[in-house]
């Protein structure tokens, strides 16, 4: 089942990296309670707020793991954001966990569906998730392979240190941060996840 997912994604400040190797990585709810950085968009954020489950927790009370986190989202997060990122590589088992959802796409959007992991065999768009661009001519087709790239696997509160098997950073620059925040795992150092760009950096 599922053969085509290797392993799941989670973009973060790294910054945040002695916290998370500590705790887990956190849902939104629980993270606001604890001194972090967040990467997160106010606007997406707003609408995630809204967002139930059907048949399950508020949005905000899973952790949102990308299948693929070379997406609109990151490339956002490249532009505009000064904090060093990384992306984490969680072991692809904890799509088997109590109460894991499988989102089609961006699990704010408006034409979302939410599946439990039997559910969703089959249904997820593969091609276009794992696609390298989503840049269509026609923007109503560019519109929707957007969303649908951002599919996630959202699980319930939190995903324990364990399940962290490594990360994948922009440059060596960021492999050097990441390991002076404590990281004890492999670490790529993978400019093209990262559309070839650096970090745009302000005044520390």
């Amino acid at each position: 089942m599922h053969e085509y997912i290797r392993e799941l994604h989670y973009i973060v400040a790294i910054i945040n990296i002695p916290s998370i190797l500590e705790g887990g990585i956190l849902c939104y709810e629980m993270a606001a309670n604890i001194a972090h950085t967040s990467v997160a968009l106010e606007e997406v954020q707003g609408r995630r707020a809204k967002k139930r489950i059907p048949g399950g927790l508020p949005l905000h009370r899973y952790v949102n793991l990308y299948l693929n986190a070379r997406n609109p989202m990151l490339f956002r997060l490249m532009k505009n954001v000064s904090e060093d990122l990384c992306v984490l590589r969680v072991d692809k088992d904890v799509i088997e966990q109590l109460g894991v959802v499988v989102a089609d796409r961006n699990a704010s959007s408006d034409y979302v569906t939410f599946y439990t992991l039997s559910e969703s065999e089959g249904k997820l768009d593969v091609d276009k998730i794992y696609a390298r661009y989503w840049k269509h001519d026609d923007q109503i087709e560019e519109w929707e392979h957007k969303s649908i790239i951002c599919a996630e696997v959202l699980v319930p509160h939190i995903v324990t240190a364990k399940h962290i098997v490594g990360a994948y950073v922009a440059s060596e620059h960021s492999k050097e941060i990441l390991l002076r925040a404590g990281f004890d795992r492999e670490i790529l150092v993978n400019p093209e996840m990262f559309f070839n760009m650096q970090i745009q950096r302000g005044e520390r």
